[in-house]
């Protein structure tokens, strides 16, 4: 039965479960050049649930298996076509969205799984919407954050119309671009993360992830880019996500919202920052009014990252919630 459930905390956030170091990890060959890295954590014997990361290009986080608890949940992460320890880094060839759920089919059939619970934020939204509807019937549930659906319109957002919550950050976002370059935001980006020496890359990259870091909380995280992990980090995510917003736009006819029916039957749980900066509510919104036999959960004091108090502790309880689903 539909419900929104209410944005009023009568009980502690709860906190990400212990660190836990992975059972068994691995490489896995898909269309070359491509090699996928995937790790395994938690109950070996348990439920199997698997991760979607966000980006495209961002790799998984330290605390990404850590929404999940381990005494119960046989944990699988991957990072997808040229990310995080998936080789080579930062790769363009054969790199779409249908490569990826490609990939994951292939990940579900390399370690023999039948079944799984399904965790997705911001692109990892995208591609979990994007897998049930071809393949609803291996998902036990859904656990969604961050709705994003790819289309034109999320790009506007982001990347123009942002300008006016986070003026700072955008204003030095496209002080890398000359006039007319700024007549198209992503093209321009992209042709300098494709094309470029590799200062003109590296320098683009950095920029990029910058004005996405600043955007990603509710409050403004400026971070810094000194190391070389962090260095590789920002040309992955940067040039694969300029290379799926220049290349993988999916238009409004066959957007991920009239999908619905093909997973409607798959218990899930929609987690929304009210401000959320990167994906609006309105996306998550308009699912909502799609899919009303989701949860639905607006976090009143929370923006986009998983790692946000209200947020994490939100999809922590939907994960405890789906314990009863094998």
């Amino acid at each position: 039965m539909s419900k929104t459930l209410p944005s009023k905390r009568k009980t502690p956030l709860l906190d990400f479960f212990p660190k836990i170091e992975p059972y068994s990890s691995g490489y896995m060959a898909v269309d070359a050049p491509h090699e996928i890295y995937w790790e395994q954590c938690g109950n070996p014997d348990g439920v199997p649930v698997v991760y979607f990361h966000g980006g495209p290009g961002a790799g998984f986080s330290e605390n990404a298996p850590r929404f999940f608890d381990p005494d119960h949940y046989r944990i699988i992460l991957f990072d997808q076509r040229g990310s995080g320890r998936s080789t080579p880094l930062a790769c363009l060839e054969n790199n779409t969205t249908a490569h990826l759920l490609q990939d994951i089919e292939q990940l579900r059939a390399h370690l023999k799984i039948k079944q799984w619970h399904i965790f997705g934020g911001s692109w990892g939204s995208t591609l979990a919407l994007s897998y049930a509807s071809q393949h609803a019937d291996k998902c036990l549930s859904m656990a969604l954050r961050g709705i994003f659906l790819m289309e034109q319109e999320d790009i506007n957002w982001l990347y123009q119309y942002n300008q006016n919550i986070w003026p700072e950050a955008w204003e030095q976002f496209i002080s890398l671009l000359d006039e007319q370059e700024q007549q198209d935001i992503i093209g321009s980006y992209y042709r300098r993360l494709k094309d470029g020496d590799d200062k003109t890359k590296m320098d683009t990259a950095i920029n990029w992830s910058l004005y996405e870091s600043a955007c990603a909380s509710l409050i403004p995280n400026y971070e810094t880019i000194s190391t070389e992990d962090q260095r590789d980090k920002a040309l992955a995510i940067s040039t694969i996500e300029a290379h799926y917003f220049a290349t993988q736009i999916i238009s409004p006819k066959d957007s991920l919202v009239k999908n619905v029916s093909k997973f409607r039957h798959v218990p899930a749980t929609i987690v929304q920052g009210r401000y959320d900066t990167i994906c609006p509510i309105a996306n998550a919104y308009k699912l909502h009014n799609a899919w009303p036999e989701a949860d639905y959960i607006v976090v009143p004091d929370a923006g986009h990252s998983a790692e946000e108090p209200s947020i994490r502790s939100r999809l922590i309880e939907a994960t405890e919630n789906y314990k009863t689903l094998k």
